[in-house]
């Protein structure tokens, strides 16, 4: 039975705003007209569409760009929220009425009754899911489907919302210690185009009139402050069609898979990406191998997920020689990519039988060791960048003292 959310106001005046279940539009406003409400709006919240007038027809004013109900966080939250209720032996119509009950804001109010009445019309959880791409991805939806097939849907979501904080986590940590560099990277590129832009030519302009030779020095800061005055828009122009032409050619899947190849066989931030990528590679793979997932399926969906196109690649290789009968292991071994700590967790759980906790373990290994290398270059690049800013900032300062010191010779 479809969902529509409402507003209507009561006997005293009063706006009431809800969601209810009824077969159409018309349904619903007499169903509020029965509670002596009188119905201002009514809307579907299952595709997003206004319902019309007393015919129940609805409108076409879906919005075309809509913000998503769940960011990442919400959604680890959300599916925490949902498994303890689940495994709490809540019957899965409750746990989506608790929620809706509970929800911080009118989208997720929506989005969860819009779950709750595709559940009591007769679909399986993971068939309502997939109605909502946009919020759930398609491994998401398949993790949810083996756990209603297993009867484990309280511990898949478990899983899931583990996962899920794993990630959010990971990520975390990463920009965390890319977050500073870049600050600083960036106050110093804007305070040394000020000095060169503006203060050097204030000061150098003092000298220009005398007829002795400046400082070497000098004449060069002052040639790079007249190319950045007269030139520099110019730069920034090429900057931005430079950038605009390569983000254009990366639409280009065979361009973007030689890039991102390249981009792995760069010293420091190429092991950082490889050990990222695997790791997120590895618990996908566990989590729907747990969930029941066949090898096959579950590596076509972990393949999806690495945002590298070289690694995913390599990984659509390996899915095709397990297809042909090859050990997982091997078929990961023979991609160069992929770390060898990946391939041998792999071997171990074929060999033990315990192949998901086996790759979960290794998961969380190449995702310590990613958060570790993060850490170590932050702290490396920090002083670097420091230094560099200090030597820079120390030529410009000379720049400008150096004729006032030869000046001063000329006096004596």
């Amino acid at each position: 039975m479809p969902a529509y959310s409402f507003e209507a106001l009561d006997a005293l005046g009063q706006t009431r705003k809800g969601v209810m279940e009824a077969d159409s539009a018309k349904s619903a406003r007499g169903l509020l007209r029965a509670q002596a409400l009188v119905p201002l709006s009514v809307q579907s919240v299952d595709t997003g569409q206004a319902a019309t007038d007393a015919e129940g027809r609805r409108g076409l004013h879906t919005p075309l760009f809509s913000k998503r109900v769940f960011n990442a966080t919400n959604l680890a939250i959300w599916t925490r929220q949902l498994a303890g209720l689940v495994t709490a032996g809540l019957p899965l119509e409750r746990a989506l009425s608790s929620l809706t009950e509970e929800a911080e804001n009118e989208a997720q109010r929506n989005l969860n009754a819009s779950l709750r009445a595709e559940v009591n019309g007769g679909s399986s959880f993971a068939k309502a899911l997939s109605q909502h791409p946009r919020e759930f991805s398609d491994i998401f939806t398949a993790v949810i489907g083996a756990g209603e097939q297993s009867g484990h849907l309280g511990l898949v979501l478990e899983r899931l919302a583990d996962d899920l904080e794993e990630r959010q986590t990971l990520k975390a940590k990463l920009i965390g210690a890319a977050l500073y560099p870049a600050i600083v990277s960036l106050v110093a590129v804007v305070i040394v185009l000020f000095l060169v832009g503006y203060v050097v030519p204030q000061v150098a302009n003092v000298f220009v009139g005398s007829k002795r030779a400046l400082p070497f020095l000098t004449v060069a800061m002052m040639g790079i402050s007249a190319f950045v005055r007269d030139y520099g828009w110019l730069v920034l122009l090429s900057m931005i069609a430079a950038s605009t032409a390569f983000l254009a050619m990366l639409r280009n899947p065979a361009f973007r898979q030689r890039c991102d190849a390249t981009w792995l066989t760069l010293p420091l931030v190429g092991r950082l990406a490889r050990g990222y990528n695997a790791a997120r590679f590895a618990s996908t793979l566990a989590m729907l191998t747990a969930a029941g997932v066949p090898i096959l399926k579950a590596l076509q969906a972990a393949a999806q997920t690495l945002s590298n196109h070289a690694m995913r690649s390599d990984a659509l290789d390996a899915l095709v020689l397990v297809r042909e009968g090859a050990p997982l292991a091997s078929a990961i071994a023979q991609k160069n990519r992929f770390p060898g700590l990946l391939s041998m967790f792999a071997r171990l759980g074929e060999q033990t039988g315990q192949l998901p906790q086996m790759l979960a373990r290794a998961a969380q290994q190449l995702s310590n060791d990613v958060q570790r290398r993060a850490m170590q270059l932050a702290t490396l690049l920090e002083p670097l960048l420091i230094v560099a800013m200090g030597l820079v900032v120390m030529l410009i300062v000379l720049a400008v003292l150096l004729p006032i010191i030869q000046m001063n010779q000329w006096v004596r």
